[in-house]
C-alpha cells in the first residue's frame, strides 16, 4: 500500500513533531511552506503555535488561496490547537485582522483554558479511536463553544473547573483537536488522520 503524502504547514509551530508522528503512523510526511509544495500532498496538518502569527504568515507566503481551494475540493486537513482555531468559522477573543480557513462550522474560543501557566494534561476519550483514553496535552488551548449540525464531537474535557468542554471535532474530511497529540508519543490520532487521508 502506497503511503499517503501528508504535508505539515511549516510556517510556525511544532512542525517537526507532527512530521515525526505522521511518519510513525505510516505517512510520507513533509514540511510545506510554498504553494507549489501543496500540489504534491494528499492531506495537510496545521500545527499548534500562535494562531495570529500563522494567519499572517499564510498571507505572506501566499498559502491562503491554495489551501482554501484544496479544502473546498475535499482535501483532508487536521488542525491541532492553533490549527483548530485556523479551521473554525468563528473565533472568539482573536485579533480583528485574524483570518482562518473557515472549514469547520464551529465557534472556537482562543486561549480559553488560560495562559501558558495554565497548561495542563487530561484524559480524553476520542470517538473512533480505539483503546484507552487519550493522554492529552493542552497548552494555551482553545475550546469549542458551538458546533454546526454537520460537525461530529469526538472528545470532551469534563474534569476541569470550567465544566464540560468540546476539545475534538470532525466535519467530513476536516479534523481538529484543542490538544497536542504530537507531544505524547501516542500515534493513534495521527493514524486516524492517515486513515482518513487514505479513504479520501
Amino acid at each position: 500500500m502506497t503511503a499517503p503524502v501528508i504535508g505539515v504547514l511549516a510556517l510556525q509551530g511544532d512542525v517537526r513533531e507532527h512530521v515525526g508522528a505522521l511518519a510513525g503512523a505510516g505517512a510520507d510526511a513533509r514540511p510545506i511552506r510554498r504553494p507549489g509544495e501543496l500540489d504534491a500532498v494528499d492531506g495537510l496538518v496545521i500545527p499548534g503555535g500562535e494562531s495570529t502569527t500563522i494567519s499572517k504568515l499564510v498571507d505572506i507566503f501566499e498559502m491562503r488561496e491554495p489551501i482554501d481551494k484544496r479544502i473546498a475540493a475535499g482535501m483532508p486537513v487536521y488542525g491541532s490547537c492553533a490549527g483548530m482555531i485556523m479551521l473554525a468559522t468563528e473565533v472568539l477573543d482573536g485579533r480583528p485582522d485574524q483570518r482562518g480557513f473557515a472549514g469547520i462550522e464551529m465557534t472556537v474560543r482562543r486561549n480559553a483554558f488560560g495562559r501558558q501557566v495554565d497548561s495542563f494534561e487530561a484524559s480524553v476519550e476520542i470517538a473512533g479511536v480505539q483503546g484507552a483514553a487519550f493522554h492529552a496535552v493542552f497548552i494555551r488551548a482553545p475550546w469549542v463553544e458551538r458546533v454546526g449540525p454537520g460537525v461530529e464531537v469526538l472528545g470532551r474535557v469534563t474534569d476541569r473547573p470550567v465544566g464540560d468542554r468540546i476539545v475534538a471535532v470532525r466535519q467530513g474530511n476536516l479534523l481538529a483537536t484543542s490538544f497536542h497529540p504530537e507531544l505524547t508519543g501516542d500515534l493513534r490520532l495521527h493514524r486516524y488522520f492517515v486513515d482518513l487521508v487514505r479513504a479520501a
